[in-house]
């Protein structure tokens, strides 16, 4: 009995840590730059991307061609982006933090489509210069 608490525990605290983590690694790459082609390509007017861009981003994503192996949908963000989404809906007190989340989610999703879209052109100059 002792060890079973001991194991839900360590379990528990183990995705806690696994949870800050890979928030702690979202958070490190969507503070990096953007270039102006994501928000052409993406169709954001603003100069900084918030939280109400995240579909443009992702539909612009489902739209590139994956030249270089499979990419990911990027499903985890996705459901974290809707749970956090919801989150911020229901509970008004959390609303603004909510909102953060979401611009970080944002920001992380165009981040990685930039060095997509970036790879997509390196290779299209490489098959030009064949």
């Amino acid at each position: 009995m002792v060890a079973a608490v001991i194991f839900i525990i360590s379990v528990g605290a183990f995705a806690q840590f696994g949870l800050y983590y890979w928030r702690a690694t979202i958070s490190g790459i969507a503070i990096r730059e953007t270039s102006e082609r994501i928000r052409v390509a993406a169709g954001i007017s603003h100069a900084e991307i918030g939280a109400q861009d995240f579909r443009n981003i992702i539909i612009l994503k489902d739209l590139s061609p994956d030249l270089r192996g499979p990419n990911g949908s990027f499903i985890a963000i996705r459901a974290y982006y809707k749970t956090v989404e919801k989150l911020g809906r229901f509970v008004p007190g959390m609303a603004s933090w909510a909102n953060l989340e979401m611009t970080t989610c944002s920001r992380y999703v165009a981040v990685l489509m930039d060095q997509h879209l970036e790879r997509n052109l390196d290779c299209a100059a490489q098959v030009r210069g064949m």
